[in-house]
């Protein structure tokens, strides 16, 4: 509104230091032709403010779609950039797409240098899923973008495709809207990252190989392409972890080694995740997020000394943090990791009395949810589930996360029965939710319900002929209890055609053949699982069968390196337990 009435009364300002007599009298007599030009000028600049502060008015009260119209055509009458812009926010905010996107075209129209309104046209295209149609307009994007600017620009373009439903189509127009960047050596390294992101992002892997090769090729060690590398290594492209290897040797950055360590992690690569947050203590020792993971590493491993001296240190970095979100995030961590500390001791007074700390309100859940847990291991059972049920929830979605909560507290505490109970009505709520039938299922299983798992995982293929998982955990289910094997190999074959090379799957693939007797097989699926992903279960799987061929130093390895990952692993305690086998 400010800027319509200055736009509006823009002919009614005096001069400064003169009166409007003074200019009558010192001014001369203007010609007639240019008293009406002035006249028609203000008339002019009158039924512009009038259309404006009506279109305004409307847009105040709630008619968005006459506000636009308004404004359009005062924009077209006056040749105002700002009145084109404001009439396309108008059409935004009343929800009409198609409004908007023409509004924004005209402003291009009349205004073709405008960076804006392209800007605009290309998002609202983008938003409407018109992603064909979008690629001359990021085109110019690109080609207007300042060389400085352009990092900056190229990452918003990673983000402004994201919700496109054809990611391979939004791949291609990027690709082909940075034809032009590809080989300059300072732009073609970060354009061939964002192509790069792009193919990961419509699950082409080779693709995206493809394009931190050639950024390599440009410019090696780049920032941007190392960050795509690390992706790649996460999406289970090793080739890549090479590159990012000899970035983080050349250029020491806390971010990105926190990043790699995070990356190991997520494989079950603890050796390795551990040595890159040692790495990070001691080259940049005030960087608190690499204290807090390895305290949790710590903590998981049993190491409650060097936890305890890691979260101390945790601890006096929080209030160097800025004040705000990520230290509130902080100190509500640092509460967590004490609590652990306090669980794994056995002094849960204390570890509540942490988790009480906790002021974090969306995270309510989670909180009671480990203060139930709590209980549950002192044998309060009643009053773990009591905890939980207190929770306040204001709709449905929060009401089943309650009860999700409630089963994995059930679970935890070696109930499978009736933690199968309370997740069948849960599926019984929503019978199309693949997921979760998959995890009533996979409870059944443990509930000794082996026919209602069995339907359950057939009722997921039939409707979801894609869902790996049920394919893989009804052959799993079979081999365990050396039945229907054929069913079982067709099975787990069937999901490896999905997700190929993934470790889980060769592991059941490795336990069909097992059963049978085929203990080379078996053990060299295994072998090629757990260099993949040294996982603790793969690991129980391996260390059985080198026992069962006679190899039992080497399954006594295997099985004392998934020990240190992970002491408390059930399946791991079990295959130790049945073979008489002790560390």
């Amino acid at each position: 509104m400010a800027a319509a009435l200055a736009l509006g009364s823009a002919t009614s300002w005096a001069l400064p230091g003169k009166t409007a007599a003074t200019i009558e009298t010192e001014a001369p007599e203007p010609p007639s032709s240019v008293v009406d030009a002035e006249e028609e000028r203000a008339a002019l600049n009158a039924e512009l403010f009038y259309e404006i502060l009506v279109g305004e008015l409307a847009a105040s009260e709630g008619a968005l779609g006459d506000a636009q119209a308004m404004m359009m055509e005062a924009a077209r009458t006056s040749g105002s950039e700002q009145l084109y812009r404001r009439g396309t926010e108008l059409a935004l905010q009343s929800r009409s797409g198609e409004r908007a996107l023409a509004n924004a075209r005209a402003w291009l129209e009349a205004f073709p240098e405008s960076r804006d309104a392209n800007r605009y046209v290309l998002q609202i295209l983008v938003a409407l899923n018109r992603i064909a149609d979008s690629a001359s307009y990021l085109k110019r994007e690109i080609a207007l973008t300042p060389s400085p600017s352009k990092p900056a620009t190229f990452l918003a373009i990673t983000q402004l495709y994201n919700n496109a439903s054809d990611k391979p189509l939004a791949a291609d127009v990027v690709e082909q809207a940075m034809a032009d960047q590809l080989n300059d050596t300072s732009s073609g390294p970060l354009a061939w990252a964002t192509i790069g992101h792009m193919r990961l992002g419509a699950g082409q892997k080779a693709a995206a190989l493809q394009a931190v090769q050639k950024a390599q090729a440009l410019a090696p060690d780049t920032g941007a392409v190392a960050l795509l590398s690390m992706e790649l290594l996460e999406a289970g492209v090793p080739d890549t972890e090479a590159i990012v290897k000899r970035y983080l040797d050349k250029n020491p950055s806390a971010q990105m080694r926190m990043a790699y360590a995070r990356v190991l992690l997520s494989q079950q690569r603890m050796p390795e995740a551990r040595q890159q947050l040692l790495v990070i203590t001691v080259d940049f020792p005030d960087f608190p997020d690499a204290w807090a993971t390895l305290a949790a590493m710590q903590l998981q491993t049993n190491e409650t000394g060097p936890a305890q001296a890691s979260i101390e240190r945790f601890g006096r970095l929080v209030p160097q943090i800025p004040a705000g979100v990520a230290r509130s995030a902080a100190q509500s961590q640092y509460y967590l990791l004490q609590a652990q500390l306090a669980e794994k001791q056995g002094r849960y007074a204390d570890a509540d009395a942490m988790l009480r700390r906790i002021e974090d309100a969306p995270n309510l859940l989670s909180v009671q949810a480990r203060r139930a847990s709590l209980l549950a291991r002192q044998g309060k059972l009643k009053e773990a589930r009591a905890l939980i049920e207190a929770v306040p929830a204001s709709g449905p979605s929060q009401q089943r996360l309650k009860r999700l909560a409630e089963v994995q507290l059930l679970r935890d505490a070696d109930q499978p029965a009736q933690a199968y109970a309370l997740q069948a009505e849960l599926q019984k709520q929503d019978p199309e939710d693949a997921e979760l039938a998959y995890d009533t299922a996979l409870l059944a299983e443990r509930a000794g319900k082996l026919e209602d798992m069995e339907r359950l995982l057939r009722g997921i293929i039939e409707r979801k002929p894609d869902f790996q998982h049920a394919y893989n955990a009804l052959g799993y289910s079979f081999a365990e209890r050396g039945i229907h094997l054929d069913e079982a190999e067709q099975l787990v074959r069937k999901a490896l055609e999905m997700a190929p090379g993934d470790p889980f799957i060769t592991d059941s693939l490795a336990w069909v053949k097992f059963r049978r007797g085929e203990l080379d097989q078996a053990l060299k699926l295994l072998e090629t699982a757990y260099a993949a992903r040294p996982d603790v279960e793969i690991a129980a799987h391996l260390g059985e069968v080198l026992w069962t061929m006679g190899q039992r130093e080497r399954a006594q390895e295997i099985w004392r390196q998934a020990q240190s990952l992970n002491p408390d692993n059930s399946m791991l305690r079990e295959t130790l337990r049945r073979l008489g086998v002790s560390l």
